[in-house]
């Protein structure tokens, strides 16, 4: 009996078809969420169900292992990681215990996924979990757990403390950070100030409806990921370039504290959404779209900062997908292009000048060591050491005066992105 003509009318099923299109883009072919997205969910006319697609699968993500222990308790044989079927029972449970989605409206949209196969095995394994959800015998628990491997590196590497505070910022999707062109904030606008220009939203409505948003007053840009340009203070006309610049958050910083920005980045697509975000602003930049370790700077530069392209495991709490594609191989590969792009960034900053070298990442392998390396072979640079006074409260710069942001830090007011930031200065 073929029953996808039936199926295909079952309420919100599109939203959950996308939603696994997403998961195994991720978990199969490694892809990110945001790399997906235009794929698999191009089916959906409605914003909604795509925003429903993504936030289902971003909290399947998050919630991963919790969901795999409880279906793993209810088969007998355990079912391939990879399989339609476990994929479908991840759906189905995510959106009833954290989304909290009614029992009959999640097996319904769930068994659809598996049209062909082992319906009767899904309902029944939901079945069962859902007894023992409500007999007490399973729960969910408080936090997430962070997948396996990245969870022994990151207790490795930063302490047992560190790692559970990661597994608490994981919980939830992060607070709504804005960056401000000028000092003061939209009136309008409720929230928590913890830097000059920044403002984190208490109630956060979808930013391009808020009040400020059109005239330029501000951006979307996490507190951690202001700290690089907000290192290199003041700019007095002098030049700065941006190596990896787009989405533009941290020119857009430098042109409005007086830098002359000459912004670099090798991608047309994100530079489409560079140009925007300028032009939404009023603040102005030169633009080259060149590869890094082929372009050459005209001239030497005052500043450099290069917000080098990284494993994005800092970026773990708005980007769950990072710690499914990420691991040893993944981080090594990066870190050898970060070597050589430090290497290229180096050769343009004047004598005297500074350069500034960021990741979004928690793997040292990426930040602490590639500055070591770095300040092994040239002579000519040192660290520039951040004071206290630079950060905002709550963040402290290493003993060594490089800045490193760590899950954990500012956890009352809603955490931060992870970042490791060195200012370093050329010789005269």
């Amino acid at each position: 009996m073929n029953n996808s003509r039936p199926d295909r009318k079952v309420p919100g099923l599109p939203a959950r078809q996308a939603a696994l299109r997403l998961l195994d883009a991720v978990c199969r072919r490694g892809e990110t969420l945001d790399q997906a997205m235009p794929a698999a969910t191009g089916r959906l006319s409605n914003p909604s169900d795509k925003a429903l697609a993504h936030n289902i699968a971003a909290n399947v993500l998050r919630w991963m292992t919790a969901l795999d222990a409880m279906i793993d308790s209810a088969t007998r044989n355990r079912l391939a990681d990879d399989a339609k079927a476990r994929m479908a029972l991840r759906i189905a449970l995510a959106q009833v215990l954290i989304l909290e989605t009614p029992q009959h409206a999640a097996i319904a949209t769930a068994l659809p996924l598996v049209h062909g196969g082992p319906r009767r095995l899904v309902h029944g394994v939901f079945s069962t979990v859902m007894r023992g959800i409500d007999n007490g015998k399973l729960k969910i628990p408080e936090y997430p757990e962070i997948p396996g491997e990245t969870l022994d590196r990151w207790t490795h590497n930063w302490g047992e403390d560190t790692a559970a505070a990661a597994c608490r910022a994981w919980a939830v999707p992060p607070p709504v950070d804005l960056s401000f062109r000028e000092e003061q904030t939209a009136p309008a606008l409720q929230g928590l100030s913890l830097a000059s220009r920044h403002l984190r939203l208490t109630d956060p409505a979808p930013v391009t409806e808020l009040p400020g948003f059109a005239e330029g007053d501000f951006w979307v840009q996490d507190l951690a990921a202001s700290l690089p340009a907000r290192l290199l203070g003041h700019g007095e006309g002098r030049t700065v370039l941006d190596l990896c610049a787009a989405p533009g958050g941290k020119s857009m910083q430098l042109a409005a504290s007086g830098w002359r920005v000459v912004s670099v980045d090798s991608s047309e697509k994100r530079m489409i959404r560079y140009h925007e975000n300028m032009t939404r602003t009023g603040l102005e930049s030169e633009t080259v779209i060149a590869d890094l370790m082929r372009w050459e700077s005209p001239e030497l530069a005052d500043a450099v900062l290069l917000d080098a392209p990284c494993s994005a495991t800092g970026i773990f709490r708005r980007h769950p997908d990072v710690l499914h594609c990420i691991g040893a191989r993944q981080i090594a590969d990066r870190a050898e292009v970060q070597t050589g792009l430090l290497r290229r960034a180096a050769a343009w900053v004047k004598p005297g000048g500074l350069l500034v070298y960021a990741v979004c990442s928690l793997e040292p392998e990426e930040g602490e060591d590639q500055v070591t390396e770095f300040l092994a072979e040239n002579s000519d640079y040192v660290i520039d050491p951040v004071a206290s006074s630079e950060l905002p409260e709550g963040i402290a710069p290493t003993a060594d005066g490089t800045v490193r942001t760590l899950p954990g830090m500012l956890e009352e007011q809603g955490t931060l992105d992870g970042f490791f930031i060195a200012r370093m200065r050329r010789k005269s």
